[in-house]
């Protein structure tokens, strides 16, 4: 049987399998088999802004409908929107049409439970044994209806900002927002204009193909130029799916997630508001973030990558707080999944109470150099019998010792090799992470 779920989602190039309008068609019908299985189901479907989003959209659609499921169409809406409107609407599950931080080219799908979380490894299990069966419509008096929803965005709006501490506001800030062209274009501006900010919007006018394309969370140059020829005080940017968050201070240095999780978790331990005194990264989290919460007295809980098993961490840990250093970062008592805008307004909260600058507040931790090479591969590799790679890691680790480390993973969404190094001196770390993807070369 294949397997069509990875990290976070299905994703792929348009046209190749298994991203193609008949697999989304019989996707639709089978997630909707699974559905109807509890009784008589209802589903959300939200898109980003690429022009692919369309047809699978209505292919998704077509499925649902002939599995007898109903359909409320929200138009393009970010993840997390979805995740919170499939509570609000009462839907079975959420649906977002989307390839997140990847450009036009790609697309996908991720869904979310009636309780707006990602579906778990059993429900993966279940669709993907009815993909393996044969599609067969119910009769025409049960099939599903179509409709869509009205004021979605206005909901999601609202939602938002009540994530923000009223009893302070955002008069003072000049803000540069970067939409990526992606699925925020038409609700950030709102919710930071509407807390009191001054916003200064770019890349917020999708064509369909301009998503993530040298902008956003995924390439913040042009948001650092605005922040320096502006003198905001700060610019942040999502990405595609409005569900990664990056920063940009007064002087123009990018933040990154790890940073941003630490501040919101410094900030929170001196309120008492961090339950279990807990944090939850990745394998990939930066090795001064663990040092600085250590520093604080705050655990740090490792995850697998990939904010679905950080959300999974920080539910069995009873933590609030969350992250990736890509951008992911769950406030899990704000909201069930991770939101960029809401992600912001905490990190914004923070400044406003601290009277203290963006760069002043990253400072408090040190980021150890990393470097992150991806290597290509045409055929799976097995890293665990890769004799040579495990000969050179163990030398790398050696050199490295207390004060650095050495991770070696394959994407969960793309054919490729993932070699992070990261150690104090910069050059060693270049040096070593050239030496173990030279070898997997």
């Amino acid at each position: 049987m294949a397997n069509y779920f990875g990290t976070d989602g299905i994703r792929g190039e348009v046209g190749v399998e298994p991203i193609t309008a008949d697999f989304f068609l019989k996707l639709g019908w089978a997630v909707g088999s699974v559905l109807s299985e509890q009784g008589k189901a209802s589903v959300v479907i939200g898109k980003d802004t690429r022009v692919s989003g369309y047809l699978f959209e209505s292919a998704l659609e077509a499925g649902f409908l002939s599995a007898g499921v109903n359909v409320g169409l929200l138009g393009p809406m970010p993840t997390p929107a979805i995740a919170y409107l499939t509570q609000t609407y009462n839907a079975s599950a959420g649906v977002v049409v989307s390839a997140s931080h990847n450009q036009f080219q790609d697309n996908g799908v991720k869904f979310f439970s009636a309780k707006g979380l990602k579906l778990s490894d059993t429900d993966q299990a279940k669709i993907e044994q009815k993909l393996s069966e044969p599609m067969v419509s119910v009769s025409s008096e049960k099939i599903g209806k179509a409709y869509r929803h009205e004021q979605p965005l206005g909901r999601y709006i609202e939602f938002c900002k009540s994530t923000f501490d009223r009893s302070v506001n955002l008069n003072n800030l000049n803000l540069v927002i970067d939409c990526a062209n992606g699925a925020t274009y038409h609700i950030a501006e709102n919710v930071f204009s509407e807390l009191g900010a001054n916003v200064n919007i770019i890349n917020n006018t999708p064509d369909g193909f301009n998503i993530n394309k040298n902008c956003g969370a995924t390439d913040t140059k042009h948001l650092q130029q605005v922040v320096l020829e502006t003198g905001a005080d700060l610019g942040i940017a999502f990405d595609g799916d409005g569900d990664r968050l990056m920063m940009v201070d007064h002087m123009g240095n990018m933040i990154d997630g790890d940073q941003l999780v630490f501040i919101v978790a410094k900030a929170w331990k001196s309120q008492n508001r961090l339950t279990n005194n807990s944090v939850v990264g990745t394998k990939m989290t930066n090795l001064g973030m663990r040092h600085a919460l250590r520093d604080l007295d705050i655990q740090f809980i490792e995850a697998d990558v990939g904010d679905r098993y950080v959300m999974e961490e920080m539910k069995r840990h009873g933590a609030v707080l969350g992250g990736e250093g890509s951008g992911h970062m769950i406030c899990l008592d704000k909201t069930t999944s991770g939101d960029g805008i809401v992600a912001a307004l905490q990190v914004l909260e923070v400044l406003v109470k601290s009277q203290v600058k963006l760069a002043e507040l990253a400072n408090d931790m040190v980021k150890y150099p990393q470097v992150l090479i991806n290597v290509k591969t045409k055929d799976k590799v097995n890293l665990d019998n890769h004799q040579a790679l495990i000969a050179a890691t163990k030398e790398v680790e050696a050199v490295l010792g207390d004060e650095g480390r050495v991770l070696i993973r394959a994407s969960g969404t793309e054919p490729l090799i993932r070699v992070m190094v990261e150690a104090k001196n910069a050059s060693t770390t270049q040096q070593c992470a050239e030496k173990l993807a030279d070898i997997l070369r």
